[in-house]
């Protein structure tokens, strides 16, 4: 018997929606950031579905609205993300995410993304850590594309330097030739000369 409520309860409940986002995130100061924020559910995606955006800064306090979208885009009414939190996402691809504008150092933090479609409302919400800073760091990818620069640039020196080369050798042939028929010219054209 004791089997049979735990089963329906399971079923009573509904299933969970799994969330899925960037653990962390880093970005410019001043830039436009995307926070990313996919889903997945049981339940065919409509209209009920619901994606909550919310904010816990680094030194601690109350959780803040960032953003909420059901049916349409909701921007916060109040607080620092007016103006700035945008809707980034399509329901039906799965996507809930969001864009903010003008990242500042006082949006180091924590985002959360919950996403419900009813009858999945249970499932663990999404976290991002951002992190504002005043500059991209070298990373591997700028190294890669100093390489590959810096290759380019070497093969095209190359490929100068032989076209130069062979160049300056066709054009001192060619003078030389002119040299010798000149010569040539003026002992045909030049009467012999008797001792």
């Amino acid at each position: 018997m004791g089997l049979l409520i735990v089963l329906a309860l399971l079923f009573a409940t509904g299933s969970a929606v799994e969330v899925y986002t960037h653990k962390e995130l880093e970005a410019v100061n001043g830039t436009d950031t995307r926070l990313k924020c996919t889903f997945k559910s049981d339940s065919p995606l409509g209209d009920d579905v619901t994606v909550s955006w919310y904010f816990r800064p680094l030194w601690g306090g109350t959780d803040e609205s960032v953003f909420y979208y059901h049916r349409s885009a909701h921007p916060p009414p109040s607080g620092h993300f007016v103006g700035r939190a945008f809707w980034d996402g399509s329901i039906s691809k799965g996507d809930g995410s969001i864009v903010i504008r003008n990242v500042q150092p006082k949006d180091n933090g924590t985002y959360l993304c919950q996403v419900k479609n009813p009858p999945d409302v249970h499932g663990l919400m999404g976290e991002v850590q951002l992190r504002v800073v005043t500059k991209v760091k070298f990373s591997e990818i700028y190294i890669l594309s100093l390489v590959i620069g810096v290759s380019c640039a070497v093969i095209i020196l190359l490929v100068l330097s032989v076209v130069l080369f062979r160049y300056c050798r066709v054009q001192k042939k060619q003078r030389n030739t002119a040299v010798s028929v000149l010569e040539w010219s003026t002992l045909v054209h030049e009467k012999p000369r008797i001792p």
